[in-house]
């Protein structure tokens, strides 16, 4: 009597637990969907605002080069003076010329215009910076699709531990019933204690595996929350489960062609290139000559009423005759090329070794989860097998705690095949470039 008590008082304890828990996370939970979730890292992520940062920047670079290069500078200036001047302080000095004359007033009012007709070095500069700004944006781009591939994975990890609680507590489910059943075939005198404290402590094991997965899941939660910029503990909930979709596996060299004109980390190393290429052409112009038109007119007088129209435009053209920094600031540009060079080549070859990964991880996940699949079916057979042979008293319980096991191991198999797939794919997305395109014909619109 005391034994069965103490059962049912362990029961009561098992679902009040769990019960407690589905509560807590039902009340107030947010659904979140991976899109959402892609969209809130992109949103709070710091060095993605620090790329739009450096866009800014460079977009202003660009526009004070451009208007040094091609656009006239205009200033006004007014002048209004009463002085005297000493003639003999300057060497003029003639019989009957007052030493000092004035006072007299002056008002001088002037609009200046400068203007650069042929300055290759400030042109070839500007046009280094519009590469500079191109090498800015990819690199935002880069940014948000490294925050992405995070973001996705953060979420299909949430997506694994959330798996592993609920295979956790179908498995606690089916040792609740075994106790009972094995309870029942004990007080009836068909079953042996032994076999009632087999099921009891495979029901303990079960029970301390789910609470194990249980705070797994919820650690993987505070993770996202993290990343998400959402306050830690915020009840959460994901809208989506794991779920096999298969893809058609393209070709090798397909992927890698279109990754090579769409990585923007592998664009962002071009367009710096090209920046270094513009900066050498703008100094071998250092030693071309630069021709530059300016003028200014205005009002000139000793008084307001007196005040008549002068001006004057004049032409010019510098010539460097001797510039010997220039031969130092080409070998560190020349360094510097060869630097990107270097680094544009070993991207290519990681890009090629990205691509071909994530295909061979494709490929062979892709195999593997309808292989444990398979092996979960079969797992799930042989537990009902093995519960038809000790309700009818064939055996005693041992084949039923091993089927437990056995269905443990491969309800753990599958999750790790299924979340392996498809965290090739978000591989896949990343390597092959246009992450953000890339994930919604994956995934249908993340």
């Amino acid at each position: 009597m005391r034994r069965n008590l103490g059962g049912l008082l362990f029961l009561i304890l098992i679902f009040s637990d769990y019960n407690a828990f589905s509560s807590a996370q039902e009340q107030l939970a947010f659904r979140l969907t991976l899109r959402e979730a892609i969209e809130k890292g992109l949103q709070a992520n710091l060095s993605l605002l620090l790329a739009r940062n450096r866009i800014d920047e460079a977009e202003g670079t660009r526009v004070r080069r451009f208007s040094a290069a091609l656009l006239p500078r205009v200033r006004a200036q007014s002048i209004a003076n009463f002085q005297s001047l000493n003639l003999r302080a300057s060497g003029i000095s003639f019989p009957g010329v007052p030493g000092v004359v004035g006072p007299f007033s002056t008002y001088d009012f002037r609009l200046f215009v400068d203007q650069n007709i042929f300055d290759l070095r400030t042109y070839r500069g500007w046009k280094a910076s519009e590469y500079a700004l191109e090498a800015s944006k990819m690199d935002y781009q880069d940014a948000r699709d490294l925050i992405i591939r995070s973001v996705a994975g953060l979420y299909l990890n949430a997506q694994s531990a959330a798996a592993r609680v609920e295979a956790a507590q179908s498995r606690l489910n089916v040792s609740v019933a075994l106790y009972e059943l094995a309870k029942s075939k004990h007080d009836a005198g068909t079953a042996t204690g032994v076999d009632l404290l087999r099921s009891q402590v495979q029901l303990a094991n079960d029970k301390q595996a789910l609470l194990a997965t249980q705070n797994r899941y919820k650690q993987t939660l505070l993770v996202l929350e993290r990343n998400l910029a959402m306050r830690p503990g915020t009840p959460l909930e994901l809208a989506e489960t794991l779920r096999f979709e298969q893809l058609q596996m393209p070709q090798p060299e397909t992927v890698i062609s279109s990754a090579l004109s769409a990585r923007a980390d592998y664009l962002s190393l071009s367009n710096q290139r090209q920046e270094l290429i513009e900066q050498q052409r703008a100094s071998r112009a250092r030693y071309y000559p630069r021709l530059g038109l300016s003028g200014n007119y205005g009002g000139l007088g000793q008084t307001i009423g007196s005040i008549q129209g002068t001006g004057i435009i004049q032409g010019q053209i510098d010539i460097s005759v001797f510039d010997r920094d220039r031969t130092g600031e080409m070998q560190e540009l020349t360094s510097r090329v060869e630097q990107i060079d270097d680094q544009i080549a070993d991207l290519r070859r990681g890009i090629e070794q990205d691509v071909r990964e994530a295909l061979l991880n494709l490929e062979s996940t892709s195999e593997q989860v309808p292989v444990a699949q398979e092996g979960q079916d079969l797992a799930n057979r042989e537990l009902e097998l093995a519960q038809d042979r000790f309700r009818s008293g064939v055996t005693n319980n041992i084949e039923l705690i091993t089927a437990q096991d056995e269905l443990a191991r491969a309800q753990e198999n599958y999750i790790i095949a299924l979340s392996s797939y498809i965290d090739a794919k978000f591989a896949l997305a990343r390597a092959g470039g246009g992450t953000e395109k890339i994930l919604q014909e994956y995934f249908g619109n993340p």
